[in-house]
């Protein structure tokens, strides 16, 4: 059921309610100053690298936890860090991050509670930093309160999978004014049309679903998805980063061939989930992260 319901809605983002040229231009988006997340793309840029996202389920098993996988992440090679903010019906997420968020929730964990976490990692990293949430949990927190209180504590980023950017009007304003980046996912089904208006309306990073279907399928054709990422680079503003089926050093190093940044989320947090009662799990962890990190150094 959760794979029929993404694909449908990764169909919706692929064609949108509005072709390129029948929005604001892109002239009109006018310029935007720079984060964390436009300092380390150009960084790795010029040193000929790629950025290794790796996604965790915030709460997962506790917020302390997250605080010290994200510490440990860092030291471990991580570049990005995306924090999924846990949602009971989530669309895009498959059963290991499902658990995960279940888990979260039930620990009572919320975006409040997720963002003051993320402020108090401030004062120890300055490793950029994007939520992953549902359209509903920033609709209940209000658009501007949502906004200024995620620029106050130190987000960098926003991935909302269930907000395409025709549907994006009431959240980009605040949003551009908190200095916070908008990342719109890309499906592999989409019109060109559709590539150009998505390509030219992400900032900070555009997310490439690599698969239709949901988070944790296998990675079966990456040629496939090289050659459809060559072709938005063509159009877009902003770094282009693989995400979806990306579950080992191998894939990671292969993707890392022709993306700009390379997201891993399911296998990370299946480690965090069959560890999660082992005192040494965050090294664990963050070994897994070293290796995918030590594999996209070597391609």
């Amino acid at each position: 059921m959760k794979t029929v319901k993404m694909v449908g809605r990764m169909r919706r983002v692929a064609q949108g309610a509005n072709p390129a040229g029948k929005s604001a231009s892109v002239a009109q988006q006018g310029s935007v100053a720079p984060n964390r997340l436009d300092a380390i793309f150009d960084r790795l840029k010029a040193d000929n690298k790629k950025a290794l996202i790796i996604y965790l389920m915030a709460g997962d098993p506790t917020l302390d936890d997250t605080k010290r996988l994200v510490l440990a992440l860092e030291e471990a090679g991580a570049d990005i860090i995306e924090l999924g903010v846990p949602f009971s019906d989530p669309i895009a997420d498959g059963p290991v991050i499902q658990r995960a968020a279940q888990r979260a929730l039930a620990n009572g964990v919320s975006l409040r509670a997720i963002l003051a976490m993320v402020k108090s990692l401030r004062l120890r990293t300055k490793i950029p930093i994007v939520l992953m949430l549902y359209y509903n949990c920033i609709c209940a927190m209000g658009y501007e309160a949502f906004c200024q209180t995620a620029k106050d504590a130190g987000v960098d980023g926003v991935i909302v999978p269930d907000m395409p950017p025709d549907e994006a009007g009431p959240l980009k304003g605040p949003a551009e004014e908190a200095g916070l980046r908008l990342i719109f996912l890309l499906a592999p089904t989409s019109t060109r049309g559709r590539r150009t208006f998505v390509a030219r309306h992400s900032r900070g990073f555009l997310y490439y679903v690599s698969l239709t279907g949901i988070t944790g399928a296998k990675l079966t054709d990456i040629a496939d998805v090289g050659q459809n990422v060559e072709k938005i680079r063509k159009i877009a503003r902003a770094p282009i980063a693989v995400g979806f089926g990306v579950a080992t050093p191998e894939d990671a190093a292969r993707v890392s061939h022709f993306a700009d940044g390379v997201i891993v989320g399911s296998a990370v947090v299946r480690r965090i989930e069959e560890c999660r009662q082992a005192p040494d799990m965050v090294e664990q962890v963050a070994k897994f992260v070293t290796s995918l990190k030590t594999a996209m150094t070597q391609r």
